[in-house]
């Protein structure tokens, strides 16, 4: 894949979740609640899609030994990110957001949406966390075939992830978190798309015939 077009891929999911938070709501209230919850529906399926900045680089070349075992978790720890957040959406967002517009006008919010928000924010801190672990994981996974290349996109990738775990996409922080995102997934795929040869020969290609 062209290395425009695999940028391209990797930089879609985060770009549309910065756009998504310059208009999400600070807060939920009666009057943002059908806001909320619409922006959480039209989400679920683009807050899993933050993986293939990790997935599309990993795909890419064969891995074995170190390198295989970190290509498994890279891919499992991606996979518990992209479950536990859809878990944060449709409980702090979804949930919470029907809750609300749907509450009595004398009922007071905060018993309503604390044990969601609380339950929401437990998962979402568990997916956040097996994205930064995931990130790791990939690096090792390609450090022996593109070395230090690698290093400036993990890094921006592990500076945004711990910013993610309690930026959520809110304005100011989540938004620039989501661009760090992007900005590190680019990076990443630059150091991994270009021609690479292994650091140490993975194997032994057999003993040569004496």
């Amino acid at each position: 894949m062209p290395t425009f077009r695999r940028t391209c891929l990797v930089t879609a999911a985060p770009l549309l979740l910065a756009v998504a938070g310059l208009v999400h709501p600070h807060g939920l209230t009666r009057a943002a609640a059908s806001h909320w919850e619409q922006l959480h529906i039209v989400l679920l399926p683009v807050f899993p899609l933050l993986t293939v900045g990790l997935l599309v680089p990993l795909r890419q070349w064969p891995h074995r030994g170190f390198a295989g075992i970190a290509a498994v978790v890279a891919w499992v720890a991606a996979y518990a990110y992209a479950a536990f957040y859809t878990g944060l959406d449709a409980v702090a967002g979804i949930a919470a957001g029907t809750v609300v517009g749907h509450a009595d006008e004398e009922a007071n919010l905060g018993p309503l949406k604390r044990p969601l928000y609380e339950t929401g924010q437990a998962l979402g801190q568990i997916g956040a966390y097996a994205l930064v672990v995931a990130v790791l994981a990939t690096a090792a996974a390609l450090f022996p075939w593109h070395g230090i290349r690698i290093i400036p996109g993990t890094v921006v990738l592990l500076a945004s992830g711990w910013s993610f775990i309690g930026s959520h996409i809110f304005w100011p922080r989540g938004v620039y978190t989501m661009l760090g995102f992007a900005l590190g997934f680019a990076l990443l795929n630059w150091g991994a798309g270009r021609s690479a040869v292994p650091l140490r020969r993975p194997h032994r290609e057999g003993n040569r015939a004496h």
